[in-house]
């Protein structure tokens, strides 16, 4: 081994170390898990406390079940072309040669604001983007889950009763002021389109945008691309403006053959939900509008990105089509084990090849 592969294999090895500190054995515990439990998960394969009371330990084997560290480590299968999905900024400029993407206006990269074109730009600007655009994404783009995401929207005047109309974060409604103050104190961020899903998503829930999460990966075996998993996430009143699951979001196993949704789950608790806790909507029995293509068209697009081996999409299906909101490198195993446990199937077999786990 080479120094400069030995410091990347020590300074891999030091980032899992800090990981399963802060965001294992620190993390936060929604279930309440015993403290005897949530030390025996977290020595005995990296689980979080949570998963222990998700999976139900207590009367399933755990090792059947894919941990947290399995999937921290399984983040460097696409190394060394990872980054392209980590940058929410470089994956988006590398994806709409292939496909729609929602349109980035302005960012701000340590105090300095500019267009994707360049312009220098002022706080101000974003408020008169807003009232063109009427509605935009605030996103910081160093951080997944969904953290820090805001939806601005411009109330019209007869929405709020203000001469000329104000902003809304979240749809609380601020001050122009609030609004500046809130851009200038946060850093590394950016702006984009906000795209209006289709109406089979918002019959759901209106108030979030309700993505599917689809994961394509190259086949050990056939070194093909082929579908995975799929599931539609749907946000609720906890979770506005997004629907992730870490936040509290339902999700709803895709059928891969027909596109048809099963119940939906949460990660933060076993309730089962056939129809929206919030809006009354059917969930279970919901069909994907065009199906069939999109698992043709996302397959076209994996083969594009031959040096990724796993990407798990971000997708919005709007009325013209669909959009890719993000493309990651790994994904949480937790949406999929909802469904029973992976490490003695089909993804188990993936990091075995990858020699992520043994």
């Amino acid at each position: 081994m080479d120094a400069f592969t030995f410091v990347r294999w020590a300074v891999k090895k030091m980032k899992l170390f800090v990981l399963y500190w802060r965001r294992i054995v620190f993390a936060k515990n929604h279930f309440k898990c015993p403290w005897y439990k949530k030390i025996k998960a977290n020595l005995c394969g990296g689980f979080l406390a949570d998963q222990w009371m998700l999976y139900d330990f207590d009367h399933n084997d755990r090792s059947e079940y894919l941990s947290e560290f399995d999937w921290y480590r399984s983040r460097y299968i696409n190394e060394p072309f990872d980054f392209v999905c980590n940058n929410k900024i470089a994956s988006a400029e590398i994806l709409k040669q292939y496909v729609r993407v929602p349109e980035s206006y302005m960012i701000k990269n340590r105090g300095y604001l500019s267009s994707f074109q360049s312009e220098e730009m002022q706080y101000e600007d974003a408020i008169t983007l807003l009232k063109e655009k009427k509605t935009l994404f605030f996103k910081p783009y160093g951080k997944g889950k969904g953290t820090g995401v805001c939806r601005f929207t411009w109330l019209d005047e007869a929405e709020c009763g203000v001469a000329g109309g104000q902003p809304a974060i979240d749809l609380k409604p601020v001050s122009e002021e609030d609004m500046l103050t809130f851009l200038k104190k946060n850093d590394n961020w950016f702006l984009s389109e906000a795209m209006e899903q289709h109406h089979y998503s918002s019959d759901i829930y209106d108030k979030t945008v309700n993505t599917i999460r689809f994961i394509t990966l190259r086949d050990p075996q056939t070194h093909k691309f082929k579908v995975f998993f799929a599931v539609q996430r749907v946000g609720t009143k906890e979770t506005i403006p997004v629907d992730n699951g870490s936040r509290g979001g339902l999700v709803s196993k895709i059928d891969l053959e027909t596109g048809e949704l099963t119940e939906a789950r949460c990660l933060h608790n076993h309730e089962v939900h056939e129809v929206h806790p919030d809006s009354g909507a059917p969930i279970k029995g919901v069909v994907i509008p065009g199906w069939t293509q999109l698992k043709e068209d996302m397959l076209k697009l994996a083969n594009n990105l031959p040096y990724m081996h796993f990407i798990a999409w971000d997708i919005l299906i709007t009325e013209e089509g669909f959009c890719i909101i993000e493309a990651n490198t790994s994904s949480g195993v937790n949406i999929i084990q909802l469904w029973g446990g992976q490490r003695n199937k089909e993804l188990g077999d993936f990091y075995r090849y990858h020699k992520v786990i043994k």
